[in-house]
């Protein structure tokens, strides 16, 4: 997906099983993260700076959904374990990862693999992409303030 895409209805189902879907944000802008793997040092720095920020992005008119492939169960202990105040999509089908364009080939120590890049999505008010922050431009210890950074 890209700027100027609308993004799907049907995000997919939290931590909780419940469906997550656009509408749920009607008059917000949704921040929508995908990360590669829950309880891993740089996802967990990530997801602790929009924690810390949260407020401040809320206040801004936003609100944070993470989306990674790890399950349900996973994803409770995530945000138990860090005190998350959002939800996080269990992509476990990889259908969200698939239709955003973030899930490929990637490299790490020598060793090819498949997963999800680091990207985050700015949907505007009206479920429109209106901006990406790319797996380059990503700086986990800041993530929130690039986020508010071109709102």
């Amino acid at each position: 997906m890209d700027i100027g895409d609308k993004a799907p209805e049907i995000l997919g189902h939290d931590e909780n099983g419940n469906e997550i879907r656009l509408s749920d944000f009607k008059g917000k802008k949704l921040v929508l993260y995908f990360y590669p793997k829950d309880l891993t040092s740089g996802c967990t720095t990530e997801a602790c700076n929009l924690r810390d920020n949260y407020g401040v992005l809320k206040e801004q008119g936003f609100e944070v959904v993470g989306v990674s492939v790890d399950d349900e169960k996973k994803h409770q202990r995530f945000i138990a374990k860090n005190e998350l105040p959002f939800h996080l999509i269990a992509d476990t089908d990889k259908t969200l990862v698939g239709q955003f364009g973030v899930w490929g080939e990637k490299k790490m120590y020598g060793r090819t693999y498949m997963g999800t890049f680091r990207t985050t999505f700015i949907i505007n008010e009206d479920g429109v992409i209106e901006r990406v922050i790319t797996p380059k431009e990503i700086k986990v210890k800041d993530h929130a303030r690039q986020i508010l950074q071109n709102k």
